[in-house]
């Protein structure tokens, strides 16, 4: 079979692999839409720590089932399915405290398991385990069930600063998370969103597809003062850093309502990683900061229902699909800003 084989910073190539077949507590599905994301351009670019080359990457999978294990139940071939990305032991401290989200021992596919750039894939016995296999829904796309596990990562974010109704929401980054982020808000009761980036041509992009109620480039305007402007000199009760800047961070605390929470979602450069932080502003505003980092599997069941329920609309967000072997076309379109979401369909493109 074709598959995106990932062996170095750099080296991402289709290339012709054994074709895998499913173990007795395995599933194998056929790919049909594998979206891509900003860690899979990471990978591309600098590897991961946690991912060991040669490996076939892409975790946002969706597919059809075409095997099942021996000693596999609840599945059946020609199931249609959606698969978790970070896969949680159910062992450790924390999965038994209900957070499997920093599970200590976490797996992910395509990253110690072979990932869904590829015609076929394994769904590991560790998945299965983990209630990781969600049936997709009625008529729903497998190009939107795709986009389930980064809206996954979003929901355990909001859930995490609580945003719920007449929240006035702050998302800083318009890339497809922050579309995401904005979507979730107002699924949640947000009364106002407002979206900003640094980078004009996203902004506008996203803008016009998820139409928060203020959009704010940040290369031309300034941010403070038209946020302090649009909540009457209160500040945001949410903001979101939906970007890998420490500025980002270092603002939102300054402009966050007292009693304001805070998600740090992106991660900063592990070249990076401190920023400056006026602890009194923090203390007198009784602000909460919230990390927030990947999600569980009972999350990621969550969110495919929110999509397939109309509550949290992804198909407009999906500006691009290309083909297996256009999967460097595709990082290219992600890290450049050209596209929201692009899906990557390893059975081909249809028009």
């Amino acid at each position: 079979m074709r598959a995106a084989l990932f062996t170095g910073p750099g080296n991402l190539d289709v290339v012709d692999v054994d074709t895998p077949e499913a173990g007795p507590r395995e599933l194998k599905i056929r790919v049909e839409s594998c979206a891509t994301c900003g860690t899979d351009a990471k990978i591309f670019g600098h590897g991961h720590p946690r991912l060991e080359p040669p490996q076939i990457i892409g975790h946002e999978i969706a597919g059809e089932v075409i095997q099942v294990g021996g000693e596999t139940s609840g599945f059946s071939i020609g199931d249609r399915v959606q698969i978790i990305a970070a896969v949680p032991c159910e062992e450790c401290w924390a999965c038994k405290a209900g957070k499997q989200g920093i599970c200590i021992n976490q797996t992910s596919m395509g990253y110690q398991f072979g990932g869904g750039f590829a015609e076929e894939m394994i769904v590991p016995e560790a998945v299965l385990k983990a209630n990781g296999v969600n049936k997709i829904p009625g008529d729903l796309s497998f190009d939107e069930a795709a986009v389930t596990e980064p809206l996954a990562c979003a929901l355990n974010a909001q859930r995490l600063i609580r945003v719920g109704e007449g929240d006035t929401v702050l998302v800083m980054g318009a890339g497809p998370i922050g579309c995401l982020h904005i979507r979730l808000a107002r699924a949640l009761g947000a009364k106002h969103v407002m979206l900003a980036d640094i980078n004009g041509d996203r902004l506008a992009l996203s803008a016009n597809a998820v139409k928060p109620d203020r959009a704010i480039d940040m290369s031309k305007e300034d941010l403070e003062a038209i946020v302090s402007d649009e909540t009457d000199g209160i500040g945001p009760s949410v903001i979101i850093t939906a970007a890998p800047a420490g500025a980002a961070q270092e603002q939102a605390i300054g402009m966050a309502a007292p009693g304001g929470r805070i998600s740090f979602f992106g991660g900063l450069p592990k070249d990076k990683p401190m920023i400056s932080v006026d602890s009194n502003v923090v203390h007198y505003k009784e602000l909460i900061l919230a990390g927030a980092n990947g999600s569980s599997p009972a999350q990621n069941a969550e969110a495919l229902e929110l999509i397939a329920s109309g509550k949290v609309p992804v198909a407009d967000l999906i500006t691009h699909r290309m083909s297996l072997e256009n999967v460097r076309d595709a990082i290219d379109a992600v890290t450049s800003g050209d596209a929201i979401k692009v899906v990557i369909k390893p059975q081909g493109v249809t028009s």
